[in-house]
């Protein structure tokens, strides 16, 4: 009986700030234990994912442009076929066909963010066309959705008329939207005819540094 008393006392002895000290505490502890698995969770969600390369591909997931944004020397862009060039370089070889035969070429899709215009050619009466140049591989053919694109962007740069010039050709649709539009076009075949009739081009020739 003495020590339970002894106890008991010593119980009641205890300061009351000191029971409210100790109980916050216990209760902190208790808090903080269950918040940390929160902040795992949230620290796991917030790791960023890898980016995914995006490339315009056709339905078998074959890539339709050829990827290469590195525009190589103009001499040795003359001396590539069309399926050994990349768009930059597709492009520069447009640039010059069109600078040399007598048009004033700017060229506003350099960097890839063309907006659905690669190139701004003026001729001599003064007349603006937008050229939107696809180097699509031969199986590849442009889809109406590219005529739509062109046919809108070519007010974005002050320009009444349109061209679409690729390394391929157009779907059955896209020659339908392009006669509708009123956007003309050079298809694979037609382009090498005048770019060999320009005759600088010369493919599988080397030139002399």
């Amino acid at each position: 009986m003495r020590l339970e008393a002894l106890q008991f006392e010593s119980v009641e002895i205890m300061p009351p700030a000191f029971k409210w000290f100790l109980i916050s505490i216990i209760v902190l502890v208790v808090i903080s234990g269950l918040l940390q698995p929160a902040k795992k969770q949230r620290k796991r969600k917030r790791k960023p994912t890898a980016k995914r390369s995006v490339s315009t591909s056709n339905r078998n997931g074959a890539s339709n442009q050829r990827k290469s944004n590195v525009c190589r020397p103009d001499e040795v862009i003359l001396s590539l076929p069309l399926n050994q060039l990349g768009w930059a370089d597709f492009e520069r070889l447009l640039a010059l066909y069109f600078r040399d035969n007598g048009y004033v070429v700017h060229e506003v899709g350099v960097g890839g963010k063309d907006g659905g215009v690669d190139l701004v050619i003026i001729d001599r009466r003064g007349e603006k066309t937008a050229v939107q140049a696809k180097c699509y591989s031969d199986r590849n053919n442009v889809g109406p959705s590219v005529i739509r694109e062109l046919n809108t962007a070519k007010r974005n740069h002050d320009c009444m008329l349109s061209m679409l010039v690729t390394a391929s050709d157009l779907t059955a649709d896209a020659r339908k939207e392009a006669d509708q539009y009123r956007v003309d076009y050079w298809h694979g075949a037609l382009l090498e005819d005048k770019l060999r009739r320009w005759g600088k081009w010369s493919p599988g020739k080397k030139r002399r540094a």
